[in-house]
Formats: structure tokens, C-alpha cells, sequence
């Protein structure tokens, strides 16, 4: 396992340091979870977007028309 050196404002710390006393774990459990939530959250965020990618990708527009600001929000009175 690797070591990492933080720069942490004292209150932040304390406060870090009664969390995890309260939660009966370490800071550096504290900060390692949120890491591999930070990771985790990321990498489903980026399958996500490539998955919306590969939907895009085999859509076609029966159009080539593209569209403008002003030609969607375009009312038509009747």
C-alpha cells in the first residue's frame, strides 16, 4: 500500500479525527472510503456517458437539418 502526505487545516482534522473516533475507524480509513467512493461514483459516471456515446452513435436523423437556437423555441401562432 502506497503512503500519501495531506495539508489539512487543523479544524478540518479535528473534526476528521472525532468522525472517525465516533465511527470507531481511523482517518485514514475515512479518507481512503471516500477515495474509492470518489473512484467508483467517476468511473460509473464515464461508463454512462460512453454508453449515451454509443446510443448517439447508432441513431440517425432522417434529416440532415440542423437545428438552432432560435428554430427550436420557434412558436407558431394559429
Amino acid at each position: 500500500m502506497a503512503n500519501l502526505t495531506l495539508s489539512l487545516d487543523a479544524e478540518l482534522l479535528q473534526k476528521a479525527r472525532e468522525a472517525a473516533l465516533r465511527e470507531h475507524t481511523s482517518v485514514n480509513a475515512l479518507v481512503r472510503e471516500y477515495l474509492q467512493q470518489y473512484v467508483n461514483s467517476r468511473e460509473r459516471r464515464l461508463r454512462a456517458l460512453d454508453a449515451l456515446d454509443a446510443v448517439a452513435d447508432r441513431t440517425h436523423s432522417a434529416s440532415d437539418e440542423r437545428w438552432s437556437r432560435e428554430t427550436l423555441h420557434d412558436r407558431q401562432t394559429g
